[in-house]
């Protein structure tokens, strides 16, 4: 590949996720603090996202896959998305808010497939290369986060105006991507193969359904962190917060590099349980942790993010690529994606913000929640997965072919 198009490809990759990270981490404060919605109305605003997990496969695999260039496809939507950035960043009340979220979602999520999909296609080996053009949308993600942290916008609505500036500049810069053809035009296809539902055979294995009902579990409390950590720092009164748990992307980016010695030393049973040990000791710092004399409780849950993804999030999807059936592949990959980051994020959201409420307290103005039992309630359901896993699971053999499993994990990897 020629050293301008993986220049591109790389800045492709770290302004998508710019746009994300811009907005994805402060949601929950924004929503909670400055508008002061409730924590159901918080969890639903986030479940757009989920929503959008679950419609973005019918888009990219029945649109975007047979009628139209995917650079092109780019440059629409993100040009699309920066107009409602613009709009949900004048909303103040929940109905806009929330349908002007569920339309920028439905914009935005089918671009992660698009963009992986567009590199892929121009990749010679991409189990070698895929890993070193994606890091950069990890990179992209912490830059904006230091970024916002230092400006002090976490709570205030210009991180969505600095989202739609950056959608702006990709969709121009989209056009200038290497052209990419649809690559599956002129050939039919169905919804059933569109969602993966091919790979349902897979269920009759009782540690692959074991695998896939915990997958859909561990998201809710992996949702509690996304959709109020951020939130939950603020309320604390810790500054840069955005900026700080950017190093948790960092940590993503070491484990990431580490997987592929790990993976051919240690059981999938095993990592996925080590996995599931750092969920919940991460819920355990950030209960017990405050911003003095335990501040070091916050950064050591936030380092814990790699190990908490990778071992169990990253390992599932080779795990999944491993155990499918060579022309299941792609099909199972599409399922535990529609599993876990559509219906189980979605669950998440909902039971998160019903949660935040329930630990919420008023009291004329004065709004008062117990982030400690919140944290702890989120602790014993990452337990509680992880006992699912240990006695339920059979799954005891080990990656065999890590590098060109990475290659598929990483192409269905959101984040």
């Amino acid at each position: 590949m020629p050293i301008a198009d993986r220049i591109r490809l790389s800045f492709m990759m770290f302004l998508n996720y710019v746009i994300w990270g811009s907005w994805y981490v402060t949601l929950g404060a924004y929503l909670t603090i400055h508008l002061k919605f409730t924590g159901i109305e918080a969890g639903l605003v986030f479940g757009t996202s989920s929503i959008a997990c679950m419609v973005s496969p019918f888009f990219v695999g029945l649109i975007a896959d047979r009628f139209f260039a995917s650079e092109r496809v780019l440059a629409v939507l993100h040009l699309l998305g920066a107009v409602f950035l613009f709009l949900v960043a004048r909303a103040t009340s929940f109905a806009p808010v929330y349908g002007l979220m569920l339309v920028y979602c439905l914009c935005y999520f089918p671009t992660i497939a698009l963009t992986n999909s567009l590199t892929l296609q121009h990749l010679k080996n991409p189990a070698r290369d895929f890993p070193l053009i994606r890091v950069f949308g990890t990179l992209g993600w912490i830059a904006i986060g230091v970024t916002l942290g230092r400006l002090g916008i976490e709570t205030s609505p210009s991180f969505f105006l600095l989202a739609a500036g950056a959608s702006v500049a990709m969709s121009l810069f989209s056009l200038t991507l290497p052209h990419t053809p649809p690559p599956s035009k002129g050939q039919s296809v169905t919804i059933r193969q569109v969602l993966g539902l091919d790979a349902l055979v897979m269920f009759k294995r009782r540690s692959f359904a074991v695998f896939a009902v915990a997958s859909i579990l561990a998201c809710i409390p992996l949702t509690f962190y996304f959709s109020f950590t951020n939130a939950y720092l603020n309320d604390l009164h810790v500054s840069n917060a955005a900026g700080k748990m950017a190093l948790g992307q960092a940590s993503e980016v070491i484990m990431m590099l580490l997987m592929p010695f790990i993976l051919g030393r240690v059981s999938v049973k095993s990592i996925l349980v080590m996995g599931l040990v750092a969920w919940s000791a991460r819920y355990l710092l950030l209960s017990y942790g405050n911003p003095d004399s335990r501040m070091w409780m916050f950064y050591a849950a936030i380092l814990l993010h790699g190990i908490c993804y990778d071992f169990f999030f990253m390992t599932g999807q080779l795990y999944t690529d491993q155990e499918a059936p060579p022309h299941l592949r792609s099909a199972a990959q599409g399922l535990i994606t529609f599993l876990t980051y559509g219906l189980g994020m979605l669950m998440g959201s909902l039971i998160a913000g019903r949660a935040v409420d329930y630990f919420t307290q008023t009291a004329g103005t004065t709004v008062t929640r117990n982030w400690q039992a919140f944290w702890l309630i989120s602790a014993l359901t990452a337990f509680l997965i992880l006992l699912l896993i240990a006695v339920f699971f059979r799954g005891g053999g080990k990656i065999h072919s890590a590098e060109p499993a990475l290659e598929s994990s990483e192409a269905a990897n959101a984040g």
